[in-house]
């Protein structure tokens, strides 16, 4: 049955109950009558509101306002544009567009500059790293696909190691990275890549509503996720410690058999969360500063991780790189 048609058929079912129609109004103007299309519209509107469409008599004198095309807008609301996403089993992913161009201008491993000086040390560091993580070095470390970046002290450029890290094995065909933002009480990512401070990891382990997938945060970089540090919290040091922490880590390092997870996590001497991460940790790399570091310090430190088998030093801020040497490079000297 044409548009038409069906229009003329409800029409006639309006006029049976009494409605009085306009083009039947003996002098209305032929202009204001309703098309078949706004008829249909209108009857449609009315049928998936509840209203019968036979318009009793006491109602007939509403019913040309009803058809009117105008006048239908304000008592019969038309459905939404868009459809707003609802939370029956999904979730909405969380995204950032990390500025590259800065990043690449501040001296950090870009993926639009696979050929930098940068971009050359970070391969070899990350090297040993992927194979202990896959198990490729020997026997399995286990969580060898948790990475913790530490320091000894503020300042050694453990941020800066642990993000130009993160981007290296980004650039893998064979891994994803997941960088985590485990420095708590002074988290340097949300500055540094415009990550949301929240929700994040401090969250994760307070509120058991909040599923792993709402904290991550997604970037424009194809194979990095961020996990913020999270909302902070007075005893952080012991969320870190709990069952709830050591669970997380379990589910985030066997989600995902290609992926390698990379903590920033605080400087060793002056805190106590990072000798808490240590103890979960597959591998530690150590951010050692040239030039400023002493071997007390230094010593003092590594102390404090004994836990991990596999810890790996990293010099930074030096001069001149020398053959042979693990690492060497200059930079940022973010935290």
């Amino acid at each position: 049955m044409s548009l038409i048609e069906k229009a003329a058929k409800r029409l006639e079912e309006l006029r049976r109950s009494g409605a009085q129609l306009p083009h039947d109004a003996p002098h209305g103007d032929p202009a204001a009558a309703p098309t078949p299309e706004a008829v249909v519209r209108a009857l449609d509107s009315r049928r998936e509101a509840g209203v019968e469409t036979a318009v009793p008599p006491a109602a007939a004198a509403a019913a040309p306002a009803v058809l009117r095309g105008p006048a239908m807008a304000g008592e019969m609301p038309s459905p939404p544009d868009t459809v707003r996403p609802t939370r029956t089993g999904t979730t909405t992913t969380r995204a950032v567009a990390i500025d590259l161009e800065s990043l690449k201008a501040r001296g950090y491993v870009t993926p639009d500059a696979p050929t930098s000086r940068i971009a050359d040390e970070f391969r070899v560091i990350k090297r040993p790293i992927i194979r202990n993580a896959q198990g490729r070095a020997g026997a399995r470390i286990r969580n060898g696909n948790l990475v913790m970046v530490t320091s000894a002290v503020p300042g050694e450029g453990k941020t800066f190691t642990a993000l130009n890290l993160a981007m290296s094995v980004a650039m893998e065909f064979d891994n994803t990275v997941l960088l985590v933002d485990g420095d708590v009480a002074n988290p340097a990512l949300p500055r540094l890549i415009g990550v949301p401070e929240a929700p994040g990891l401090l969250d994760l382990l307070t509120n058991e509503k909040l599923d792993v997938s709402e904290a991550l945060v997604k970037t424009n970089v194809e194979k990095l996720t961020v996990l913020p540090a999270g909302r902070q919290h007075r005893r952080a040091t012991e969320l870190l410690a709990s069952e709830q922490m050591a669970a997380l880590l379990r589910d985030l390092a066997s989600r995902y058999q290609d992926r390698i997870i990379i903590f920033d996590s605080p400087p060793l001497l002056p805190t106590t969360e990072a000798r808490v991460l240590a103890t979960h940790m597959g591998q530690i790399v150590m951010v050692v500063a040239a030039e400023s570091t002493s071997q007390n310090t230094l010593n003092q430190a590594m102390s404090t991780i004994e836990s991990c088998e596999h810890v790996m030093m990293l010099l930074n801020k030096a001069s001149r790189t020398e053959t042979g040497a693990y690492g060497y490079y200059t930079g940022d000297s973010a935290r």
